[in-house]
């Protein structure tokens, strides 16, 4: 199969997730071709051609692009990919290309806890910034006279989901940009170029790689000069990925099916589990019927993500229940196959209570991870 073929709209997700972004095949090549470590290329006469100067482009990341490409748009042919060293610098990218001094723009205020940091920097740039939680479409109340409508759904780490197809519509036609932070879903969760949104963002470094050794980010968008802003942005900042990183970002994404499948389902009976114990409350899973955000999300979301929230009564519970667990590591970040859990207050950005947890699912045996978490609680009770 082609990449043109991987990326057609009627491939399954496995299909295109193993194929992305795979050049065509050469006899005695490689079927993914090794990264390219070069900060120069042989570049006689007029700099033309594709790979001029290791900071504007490279082999390596060519391919992973029309990759996530291919999962964000596929059969589309029309969107332009843009990897970065991180999420953040993603974000950064996205926002700050698109916006001036005069602007406005709309942020969740319940979104991900580097976004207060982005708030500061923006205002000290002279750009007004309004904020609305997620839930319940709030940001529509604020979007009057703004350039661009930063959505991020299912929220992190409070699982909120807003509706991107609707938010979009009113955006645009209130003439503003719309960037939806696409981390926690993953492309093969919701496609948010398909609802409406001009730029597709997201952190690598979390489930599309998912193996927790690597930070990337990217930006996806289909608008030339918007997305042309961005590159410049790119180029200017210097904010790009090595070489390996992005090779081994592009052999992940192959199994990018299969784990999103595994843990997708396994949250989904950790989220069971827990619902039945009377320590834990505030329980948040999109997929669970009974979550508020359930029926949205079951509009715009194909796979309702790996991550399950919920609160334990004080502080000094959740620690003892994190430090009780097994085969959870107490750590930050989501999205990997080795489950993981933390305390979200412990880093002061999160509006969140004390005893809240923000629970990774990964990809151990269902039964071993529930008992786990489980045994932990009985633990943690005295």
């Amino acid at each position: 199969m082609s990449e043109s073929a991987a990326g057609h709209p009627g491939a399954g997700d496995g299909t295109r997730a193993v194929r992305a972004g795979l050049p065509e095949p050469v006899k005695h090549e490689p079927t993914l071709p090794g990264p390219v470590f070069a900060a120069h290329f042989h570049l006689p006469g007029d700099p033309t051609g594709p790979y001029t100067y290791g900071r504007d482009e490279n082999p390596t990341w060519t391919l992973l692009e029309r990759a996530i490409g291919e999962l964000e748009a596929p059969g589309t042919g029309d969107v332009e990919t843009l990897v970065f060293a991180s999420g953040m610098a993603a974000i950064s990218a996205a926002l700050f290309s698109q916006l001036r001094t005069g602007d406005a723009c709309v942020l969740p205020d319940d979104g991900y806890q580097a976004l207060p940091l982005v708030r500061a920097q923006l205002e000290a740039y002279g750009i007004e910034v309004r904020t609305a939680p997620t839930g319940g479409d709030a940001q529509l109340g604020v979007l009057d006279g703004a350039k661009l409508l930063w959505i991020e759904t299912p929220s992190n780490p409070g699982l909120d989901v807003c509706d991107v197809r609707r938010l979009a519509e009113a955006a645009h036609a209130r003439g503003a940009l719309v960037a939806v932070d696409n981390t926690l879903a993953t492309p093969l969760g919701q496609r948010p170029l398909e609802l409406g949104a001009d730029f597709a963002v997201a952190s690598g470094t979390k489930q599309l790689t998912g193996h927790g050794d690597v930070l990337l980010g990217y930006v996806v968008g289909r608008d030339p000069e918007a997305m042309a802003a961005v590159r410049r942005w790119r180029k200017i900042v210097g904010a790009i990925p090595g070489p390996m990183e992005a090779w081994l970002a592009h052999r992940s994404i192959s199994t990018l099916q299969m784990r999103v499948d595994r843990q997708c389902a396994t949250a989904l009976t950790v989220a069971h589990a827990l619902r039945d114990r009377p320590e834990v409350t505030g329980l948040r899973y999109p997929g669970l019927p009974e979550d508020p955000s359930h029926k949205i999300a079951a509009q715009q979301m194909r796979r309702f993500g790996s991550v399950v929230s919920f609160t334990l009564p004080s502080r000094e519970r959740a620690d003892r229940f994190l430090e009780a667990l097994r085969i959870v590591d107490d750590a930050t970040s989501f999205g990997g196959v080795r489950s993981s859990a933390e305390r979200r207050g412990r880093w002061g950005g999160d509006a969140v209570p004390e005893g809240f947890v923000r629970l990774s699912v990964g990809a151990e045996d269902p039964e071993d991870l529930v008992a786990d978490l489980l045994r932990a609680l009985d633990a943690s009770a005295s």
